[in-house]
Order: structure tokens, then C-alpha cells, then sequence
């Protein structure tokens, strides 16, 4: 069988195409199976429908329309599925779909894509319906053979019965016959009330692939022939090549060819080694008439000329100017400054090209928007899309790093494969150091804080200005820059929250919980300060301006409760806390600090509690709690990615962008509200509350509000 024989197997598999065989053969390079999970041994698959396959060995594979790069789509939307299958979670697996933006669309953006914390959210019922129609198919294909009513048969734990006949099978001696069913129209769901499998600590699906090296990522494709390719950036953003030198690069060993892009200069090599040693002897003359040549703090004074400007308005009522000269009232006055933040997942951006004997080319890659990623490739490479094949990989991280609209790093690999000369396979690779520096930051925002509180604890004005890029690129108000301000759960009766958008060469890009990795440290700290000014208890303070936002209280009380607040604490630390609402799923979190042994904050505790609709999985609901604990503490205590002088990027690596270490995590503790509205999204809003938290632990211990961040930067200036 050869390559191409291989992958169009793999295609039809995913396609649904009938009953295929064979689809575990494949070489070393695209595993024994579709992207990532076995698909059982060797056993003959057949479509129940375009997210169901069922194997002869009674497998269950799930056709997951989102990439799973750790935040659980595939354990959760098999969980889905199998719930309504009554199947067994052990015959269980999940592979990733084919590229398609109608088939596999993402029901909230309209084309294929994960993000937004959305997977489970807007496939909840699309997935469970996809589960009881096979459910169903299968059933009338046993009622067919054993001639019996199909009233008359159960299914449970992946089992077919009929008892009267005292009959039973598993779910692969009738794939195919079921196959060929009519499906209903309208499968009937489960009510929640005898769920079995949703709401239960399953473990995830890709843990044991992922634990003994056998899952695959692009990284590890690594086809006959093949060519790996790597490209010179500039160190400045909006640079452009004016003139380079490639003698020295094509004298390193291993070297083939150096091509300009328009991204850089490209080295081609027969290994990674060489690819670098010869981009590191380039020399290359840029053009910088178009670049970005401010330095970070040159760019936060011109930030904060903007306050003063009239900006766009995000949320208005009330008279604030009005209600600030009323007497009787306390005001408190703040500026914070927030820097680029770079995503830093674990695995930086890669993409594999192979030419198939047709002419056609199939991509691997960690695509998070597929089909955006294959009209991007079609366009540059003089192809019809038909023609492209994206087939996605598992990816180690993403954070929003790969979900870039318009596809910039597919629009590189694309260009970087379309100037060789196609006759060879070809890896494109991003070092750590590429992507540190690579743009598409969380950007720079700076806020102007002014709020005023009586005696009762009545926040009576609140005014806020944000000034940032606009993610979207958009000249009037960009929601992704307000949100969490502009839309505040807090009853106050006097508000007014504007914006301005900053037009910088620096590209753009969300960042795990988006606009609420800024706004939900400014409100939370600054609402802080407000109860601090006159004496009241945060907790407290928040309850009585949440008496209409019943979920927001839920889960500040339970993680209140959790802590003991109020209680003891033991010397030498404070608690802080917060509580923000992203993607529609709401957590509250108080955390334990103490100075650390550099003088900088210590994180002993974080308490979290988390509310967002039925609980799919409990097991993964914690996990991604905690690790966006992690991130998003990791980035508040150390990370900025700062330009210095002429506005050349200073970090490079984790060495000076660096995460947090494991010595360093605090002990978390994670309560799930039990709850009956519609599932949202965990892989984001656990980012948001624990900045905030630390920061408001930290004022309470040492008198000094944060001001700019990382706080590790302020309390080592």
C-alpha cells in the first residue's frame, strides 16, 4: 500500500464513505490510527452518520469537529454521544473530522473552528442527537434481524438485548445492516434525569496515547524525503527584507536552497539542525520605513495621552460627572497597565506538506480553524481547495495561538512550500524563539479607573477608559476590548465605560479569556480598592451589588464558603478575591498569598468555584480550571513581552517569557455548582479571577495596589 493509498483510506474513513477496512494500516508518520486515538484493532467501521463509526469489534469512534490540543473536546463530545448510544465508555475513541465548514461547522461561528470555549457549548445537542440516532438505526437493524418489535429492545452499556428472546449483541454485528437504516427525523433525548454517563468523572479519551509517546503531533511526520524549512523574521514588527546575503547559509552542511518569502527568508535543509545553522548565518539588510520603533514604555505614555480624548462608548447610564459631586461619597482613582502578552503553548507552530501523485496536497497541522487554513493554502499554492487536504493534529497547547483569521501562519508555511520546487515533502518549523517573538500578542492595553462609594457601600459612579488594540482591526468599538466592563454584573446606577483603539504594526491576536484577561483584573482590583476605601468586607460588598446576578453570587458564596472566609488566616499571608463571568460560565476564586522568599508574591491556595451549566465531565471541568489557574497566575506574576529601544522584542524563550514552574503552583481546590442550564465552555474562564484574587490579596498584605504588570517586575524595579 502506498502513502497516497494510505491517506485516501484515511479519507474515506472520515468521509463516511461505507464500510472501509484496512484503516489501521498506515506508516510511521500518521499512526495507527486517524490523528491521534486508535480506532480498534483493524476492525471494519461503518458511518452511522458524520460524527458516528461504529467498528465489528463494537468500537465507538467519535469524529470530534473541534481540535483537541488538552482542553477535552474529545472526552467530552464522545461523552455526548455515548451517553445517548448507551455505550460502554471503554469502546469509546475519537478521532478528529475531516475538514469541512458545513458538515462541521461550529454552530456559534458558522464554519468549522474551535474557540470561545464553544466546543461543548454548541454541540451539546448536536452531538447527543447524533448519539441517539445511532442509537436508534441500530436498534431497528436487531428488531429487522430478529424479527421482534423494536419497542421490545434495550440498550445499555453497549449491549443490544431483547429479553423476551432472551437475544443479545454488541453494537459491530449489526454496523452495517444499521447503516443502511432510515434515520429518525427527530431522535427523543434522554432526559437529563437518567443520564449515566453525563455528569460523571470519565477519564479523558486522549490521556494514555498522550502518556506513552504514541500520540501523534506534527512534529512527529516526518515522511520519506522530506524537507524541513525554517524563516528569518525581522526583529522589528512590520519589517520587510530589503536585501540578504545567503553565501554563508548555503556553505552549511545540509542546506539545499534559501528562498525570500514575504514573511522572511526562507532556509530549506535535509534536517532541523542545518535548517537553523544556515538561518543563523544569513545576513539580511530589513527595511524598517514601515515598522514598529517604539519601545514599550514609549508606547504606555502614548497610551495614557489618550485618556483625556473622547473615546468610543461602551456602556453608558446615569450621569456619572453628576453623581461624583455628590457629597458624602469616597472616590478612588487608579491607572493600569497591562503588556503584550505571547501565548507560549508547548508545541510552537508547524506544518507538513505532501504532494500526492494527482497533483493535490495534503496538509497536517494543528489546525484550530481547518477550512480557513485550507482556502489560505489553496489560494497560495495556485490550487483548487478540493485540491487541499488539511487533515488535522493533535496540538500541545494553543491559547488562542492558533485561531487567527485570515490564517497568517498557514499563509507562511503555504508560501514557504509553493517557492520550493514541490518535488519534495516539506516540514515548516517554528522555534520557541519564532513564536515568542512572533507577534500576535495579547496586546498592550492601559485603563483610567474612577469610581465613587457611600457609606453603605453603594458604588454611585463608575467611569472607566480602556485604550488598546482592536483585535478585530475594527475603527469603531471592538466588543473584544469592553467586554467584562462594558457589561458590568455590579448594580451601579451611574456608569460610563468608553474605548480607543491604537493602531500598532505589533499584530493582534486573542488570548485565553480574551478582552477578560484585562477588564476582569481591572473591575475586580479596582472594585476592591472601592470597598477597601470605606472599610467593607469584599465578599460581602460584592453580594449586596450582585442581589440580580444570582449565578455571579452563587459561586463567589460557595468559593467564599470553601475558604472559610472570614476565618483565621494563618500569619504572614492574606486573601484576596474575584469573581468574572466569560463565555458564559461564571467563577469565583480566593486565593492565599504570602512574600515570598524574593520578595515577590507566594500563591499557597486558590479556592475555585465554577458554574457552568450541566457538568459534561466533571474530571475535565477541574482540569481546566486548574491549569487556567496556572496560566493565567503565571502571566500575571511573570510574563510580558516588551520592546526596547527602536522597538526591538526583548524576550525570546522561557527563559525570560516564562511560565510558571511546578514548585510553584498552589494547591487548588475546584466546587462545580450543580446547575441545569445549558453547558458552556471551561478551556478560558478560569483565567480571568485569579489575577485579580492575587493582586487584591496582595494589596491587603503589603499596602501597594498593582499598578502595571507582572507584579514580580514591579516588586523587583
Amino acid at each position: 500500500m502506498t502513502l497516497h493509498d494510505i491517506a485516501a483510506t484515511r479519507r474515506g474513513f472520515l468521509a463516511g464513505s461505507g464500510l472501509l477496512i484496512g484503516v489501521a494500516i498506515a506508516p510511521k508518520f500518521l499512526a495507527a490510527a486517524p490523528t491521534g486515538v486508535q480506532a480498534g484493532g483493524g476492525s471494519a467501521l461503518t458511518p452511522m452518520n458524520a460524527f458516528v463509526k461504529i467498528g465489528t469489534d463494537d468500537t465507538v469512534t467519535v469524529l470530534s469537529k473541534h481540535i483537541e490540543f488538552g482542553q477535552g473536546p474529545f472526552t467530552g463530545l464522545a461523552t455526548l454521544v455515548a451517553e445517548e448510544l448507551d455505550a460502554d465508555w471503554g469502546q469509546m475513541r475519537a478521532v478528529h473530522s475531516p475538514t469541512d465548514n458545513k458538515i462541521y461547522a461550529n454552530l456559534l461561528f458558522g464554519l468549522q473552528g474551535t474557540g470561545g470555549s464553544s466546543s461543548i457549548a454548541n454541540a451539546y445537542e448536536q452531538m447527543r442527537k447524533a448519539g441517539a440516532t445511532a442509537r436508534a438505526m441500530l436498534i431497528a437493524a436487531a428488531a429487522e434481524d430478529w424479527k421482534v418489535p423494536a419497542s421490545e429492545i434495550t440498550v445499555e452499556k453497549g449491549r443490544i438485548r431483547h429479553a423476551a428472546s432472551n437475544r443479545e449483541s454488541g453494537f459491530g454485528a449489526f454496523a452495517e445492516k444499521a447503516a443502511l437504516q432510515t434515520p429518525p427525523a427527530e431522535p427523543k433525548l434522554k432526559d437529563p434525569k437518567d443520564f449515566v454517563l453525563i455528569g460523571t468523572d470519565l477519564p479523558k479519551l486522549d490521556t494514555h496515547g498522550k502518556t506513552n509517546g504514541s500520540a501523534i503531533f506534527t512534529l512527529d511526520i516526518t515522511p520519506d524525503n522530506l524537507l524541513i524549512a525554517v524563516v528569518a523574521h525581522p526583529e522589528h514588527f512590520g519589517a520587510t527584507v530589503k536585501s540578504f546575503d545567503d553565501t554563508e547559509a548555503r556553505k552549511v552542511q545540509g542546506v539545499v536552497d534559501v528562498k525570500q518569502v514575504p514573511q522572511g527568508v526562507a532556509v530549506y535543509a535535509e534536517n532541523t539542525f542545518a535548517a537553523l545553522k544556515g538561518r543563523d548565518a544569513l545576513s539580511i539588510e530589513w527595511d524598517l520605513s514601515k515598522a514598529e520603533t517604539r519601545s514599550s514604555e514609549e508606547l504606555s505614555a502614548d497610551y495614557v495621552k489618550l485618556f483625556g480624548e473622547k473615546g468610543l462608548e461602551a456602556a453608558g447610564k446615569g450621569n456619572v460627572e453628576e453623581a461624583f459631586n455628590a457629597s458624602g461619597l469616597q472616590t478612588v482613582e487608579a491607572e493600569i497597565v497591562f503588556p503584550f502578552l505571547a501565548h507560549a503553548p508547548m508545541e510552537p507552530l508547524d506544518a507538513v506538506f505532501i504532494k500526492a501523485d494527482d497533483g493535490s496536497v495534503d496538509i497536517y497541522n494543528g489546525a484550530q480553524f481547518p477550512g480557513m487554513d485550507q482556502a489560505t493554502a489553496a489560494q497560495i499554492l495556485g490550487l483548487d481547495e478540493s485540491k487541499v487536504r488539511v487533515n488535522t493534529q493533535l496540538a500541545g497547547g494553543s491559547f488562542g495561538r492558533r485561531a487567527q483569521f485570515g490564517s497568517p501562519y498557514m499563509q507562511e508555511a503555504a508560501s514557504v512550500y509553493a517557492a520550493s520546487d514541490r518535488s519534495r515533502s516539506l516540514k515548516h518549523m517554528w522555534t520557541r524563539e519564532d513564536d515568542i517573538r512572533g507577534g500576535f500578542y495579547r496586546p498592550m492595553y492601559a485603563h483610567r479607573m474612577r469610581g465613587a462609594i457611600n457609606a453603605d457601600g453603594e458604588i454611585m459612579a463608575w467611569e472607566q477608559v480602556i485604550v488598546g488594540q482592536s483585535i478585530m482591526g475594527k475603527a469603531d468599538l471592538d466588543q473584544t476590548s469592553v467586554e467584562g466592563a462594558s457589561n458590568l454584573p455590579y448594580a451601579i446606577p451611574n456608569l460610563k465605560v468608553t474605548s480607543h483603539n491604537v493602531p500598532l504594526a505589533v499584530p493582534p491576536l486573542w488570548w485565553r479569556s480574551v478582552g477578560h484577561t484585562h477588564t476582569g483584573f481591572a473591575v475586580e482590583t479596582f472594585v476592591d480598592e472601592l470597598f477597601e476605601k470605606i472599610g467593607r468586607d469584599p465578599v460581602e460588598g460584592r453580594l449586596a451589588l450582585l442581589k440580580e446576578e444570582p449565578r455571579h453570587a452563587g459561586v463567589l458564596r460557595k468559593a467564599a464558603e470553601m475558604a472559610n472566609w472570614g476565618g483565621q488566616v494563618p500569619k504572614g499571608r492574606a486573601r484576596g478575591v474575584a469573581v468574572v463571568e466569560s463565555f458564559s460560565t461564571y467563577v469565583g476564586q480566593v486565593v492565599e498569598v504570602s512574600v515570598g522568599t524574593d520578595g515577590a508574591p507566594h500563591v499557597h491556595k486558590v479556592w475555585c468555584a465554577v458554574d457552568c451549566g450541566v457538568a459534561v465531565n466533571p474530571n475535565v471541568i477541574k482540569a481546566q480550571m486548574e491549569g487556567g489557574i496556572g496560566y493565567g497566575l503565571g502571566a500575571v506574576l511573570f510574563d510580558a513581552v516588551t520592546l526596547g529601544k527602536g522597538g526591538k522584542i526583548i524576550q525570546s524563550n522561557f527563559h525570560d517569557y516564562r511560565s510558571i514552574r511546578i514548585n510553584e503552583m498552589p494547591d487548588v481546590e475546584v466546587e462545580i455548582i450543580k446547575s441545569t442550564e445549558k453547558p458552556s465552555g471551561v478551556g478560558e474562564p478560569g483565567v480571568p479571577p485569579v489575577g485579580p484574587a492575587v493582586a487584591n490579596a496582595w494589596r491587603r498584605l503589603t499596602g501597594a495596589p498593582v499598578r502595571k504588570l507582572p507584579i514580580v517586575n514591579i516588586v523587583s524595579a
